[in-house]
């Protein structure tokens, strides 16, 4: 069954053309499990950080956890580095108060991407493209990126505290990939900026003696700049990394094509770790080959479920994956929300980005793409771990016959128009 969801006509095109992913070499990387490591570092990074920092994030929660990384961000702030905070307006909306009171008070610039602060704001088709990415840079010399979220990782905005903590997953970075990074959390934080005063902004260049050279720098300001022409693989030193974004401008499915590539390419093995797990068909379509010409190919979703419908969504297309010998598990420990991939013994990914139309066809997301059989091996240890400790799926959760295809079409009606909602046109 073809799942007729839409997409906008620049995404309705086959994904057959190679994707200009810039790999830079000469960078060192290290992998950091779940906020327990990764907020150390992190508020380590901004205590020593002696001019910029630069913050994007979907949630900044008022935790414990969250409040060290607020604390840093304020003590920088107060001795004179300029620290640019842009957070979610709708993941972030319950702690905006705080925010505000806590960063801005000591002279953090912090700015709202998207907010809802008015009710009539939840029906403009905009707001359902959300920032998710999870960037900080400090000083142009350290970045970290991944799918964590400012939020201590036993706690659960909908369903509280838990014992155990979430699977989750983060980089922190040193190296030339760090300036693109660096470039996307500035342009990020200008969008949520500008988006606030734009009548002032323009207004601005309006009067300006030179409105058109104004223009374009408030222009360039805002455009997250794609690679410049790629490096060929044989002249980078270890270790070699590619900073992806997913906008809505020009790179709106750079994530999903260096996922399909990396597929297509793949020779032994595919693990593929990610809470959201809803491809379209052309994904569904790499995934399914892989397995049919002998790579082991392995899904590892949510078995505790955060939203249901997320979970159904995954899992209708069990049926589909298992008949052509993808092996799927859950994870049942605790939340699994970790964006991870590894393929083959050497090309592995982490961000913020989930497999499913949300994240690849409307939000805001970043990834890293990692070429180093060490960080590799590091990462398939920790997946390896992961999955002895879940279930696997043997037989389709949803049922057989009729009550499966109805569950399947149910799933793709309400993908759909929530779709075109979004105001996203063509098929998924």
């Amino acid at each position: 069954m073809r799942l007729n969801v839409p997409v906008d006509d620049a995404a309705a095109t086959p994904l057959r053309r190679s994707t200009a992913v810039t790999l830079s070499g000469g960078n060192a990387v290290r992998l950091l499990a779940g906020g327990d490591e990764m907020f150390p570092a992190m508020c380590q990074a901004i205590a020593a950080a002696r001019h910029q920092v630069w913050l994007a994030t979907y949630i900044f929660h008022d935790d414990i956890a969250a409040e060290a990384v607020a604390g840093a961000l304020a003590d920088a702030a107060r001795r004179g580095v300029w620290v640019g905070v842009v957070v979610d307006g709708f993941g972030s909306k319950a702690t905006l108060g705080m925010l505000r009171r806590q960063l801005g008070e000591a002279g953090v610039n912090l700015a709202v991407f998207r907010p809802v602060d008015r009710w009539w704001r939840l029906l403009q088709p905009g707001q359902l493209r959300r920032l998710h990415q999870k960037l900080c840079v400090v000083d142009g010399d350290q970045g970290f990126i991944g799918g964590i979220n400012l939020i201590d990782d036993r706690n659960d905005l909908n369903h509280g505290w838990s014992d155990q903590p979430r699977l989750d997953f983060a980089v922190a970075l040193r190296g030339p990939v760090v300036a693109m990074m660096e470039q996307a959390a500035r342009a990020m934080w200008t969008r949520a900026a500008l988006g606030a005063d734009w009548r002032e902004e323009v207004l601005q260049v309006a009067r300006s003696a030179e409105p058109l050279a104004r223009a374009r720098r408030v222009l360039a300001r805002l455009r997250v700049v794609a690679p410049a022409t790629p490096v060929a693989a044989a002249s980078l030193a270890p270790v070699r990394v590619a900073f992806l974004v997913r906008d809505n401008l020009r790179q709106r499915r750079a994530i999903e094509q260096a996922y399909i590539e990396a597929i297509l390419r793949a020779r032994s093995r595919i693990d593929l770790v990610c809470p959201y797990f809803y491809p379209g068909r052309v994904f569904r379509r790499a995934l399914r080959q892989a397995a049919h010409r002998g790579v082991r190919v392995r899904l590892l979703l949510q078995g505790k479920a955060d939203y249901r419908f997320a979970a159904l969504a995954a899992q209708v297309l069990y049926d589909e994956m298992l008949r052509a010998g993808v092996q799927v598990f859950e994870y049942t420990p605790a939340f699994l929300h970790a964006k991870v991939a590894l393929v083959d013994g050497d090309w592995a990914t982490v961000g913020s980005s989930n497999i499913d139309p949300l994240s690849l066809l409307l939000n805001l997301e970043a990834n890293v793409i990692v070429r180093d059989v060490s960080f590799a091996a590091d990462l398939a240890l920790r997946i390896e771990t992961a999955v002895q400790a879940s279930r696997e799926v043997l037989r389709p959760p949803v049922g057989a016959g009729w009550l499966a295809v109805l569950r399947r079409g149910f799933v793709a009606w309400t993908a759909y128009w929530f779709l075109r909602l979004a105001g996203i046109s063509g098929r998924y």
